[in-house]
């Protein structure tokens, strides 16, 4: 937007501004190659997104790190998020059965469409309050047990010093057959899970574990820490199913290293 003096948008009602920002984006950024499914944009590419530590590239961990074409220029959605919403549409029936859905440290543009949805009893919660509905510690859920059809917790995890203790109570409040989509950065590379505590700057994180807040990088071995947890694990490859997530020309410009992790609660 660097052709467009910042005074003619700051004199405009925010409600304008922001829709001025979209039709000017969808204009700046128009071409046929890629799609947005979340504002049905058309882009020639995305923009680069993510984080530049030296140990997201070695580790090659999905899910972080820098990529050049990965966020929406138009409604700022990743290319992590367009995967979430294509599985969740493509996969699943949230958006035709009626589902009482908890979702943690929610996606702006998820959460949107989740809540459009008429059928989805929403409630969306994080450990600050700001801009959801419930706060909440996810190693100590303050519903009952079997409360909720579904749960979304994305790149929640790997913050958490007792995962396993998450792992439970989110096994505890999802109903018998009820399900999670529980993603990770996950490196591919590793063979193990990495995690020292002993490192507590957000400079050490920064540099073991590519962001301030992690503890932890998840590797191949994730799917059996859920397992251990009583889960039933789905580890879905978007590009074995490629007709419903952009085909092979990647139209949603999605990543084609990363894996939906939906976990079921045993009947």
């Amino acid at each position: 937007m660097s052709n467009v003096p910042n005074e003619f948008f700051a004199r405009k009602p925010a409600g304008f501004k922001a829709r001025l920002r979209s039709a000017y984006a969808r204009v700046a950024h128009f071409g046929f190659k890629y799609r947005c499914p979340f504002c049905r944009s058309s882009v020639r590419a995305f923009l680069p997104f993510g984080l530049p530590f030296p140990v997201l590239r070695e580790k090659r961990v999905v899910g972080g790190g820098f990529r050049e074409n990965a966020l929406c220029p138009v409604c700022f959605a990743i290319d992590r998020h367009r995967l979430l919403y294509l599985y969740l549409r493509n996969k699943t029936d949230i958006f035709s059965v009626p589902t009482k859905l908890l979702h943690v440290a929610p996606e702006p543009r998820i959460a949107d469409v989740l809540r459009a949805g008429g059928n989805v009893q929403y409630v969306s919660a994080d450990l600050l309050p700001e801009n959801v509905m419930v706060q909440m510690d996810i190693t100590a859920i303050q519903y009952p047990d079997n409360s909720f059809d579904a749960i979304i917790c994305n790149h929640v995890l790997g913050n958490i010093a007792d995962d396993g203790l998450a792992f439970r109570e989110i096994m505890r409040t999802l109903r018998p057959g009820g399900w999670a989509i529980l993603q990770v950065p996950i490196s591919k590379t590793l063979k193990r899970t990495y995690e020292d505590f002993s490192i507590t700057t957000a400079e050490g994180r920064e540099q073991a574990f590519g962001e301030a807040h992690q503890l932890r990088i998840y590797a191949e071995d994730y799917k059996d820490r859920l397992e251990a947890a009583g889960f039933l694990v789905d580890v879905f490859n978007w590009t074995d199913e490629p007709e419903n997530f952009g085909g092979a020309n990647n139209l949603y410009a999605l990543n084609t290293a990363e894996s939906v992790y939906r976990v079921r609660k045993p009947a």
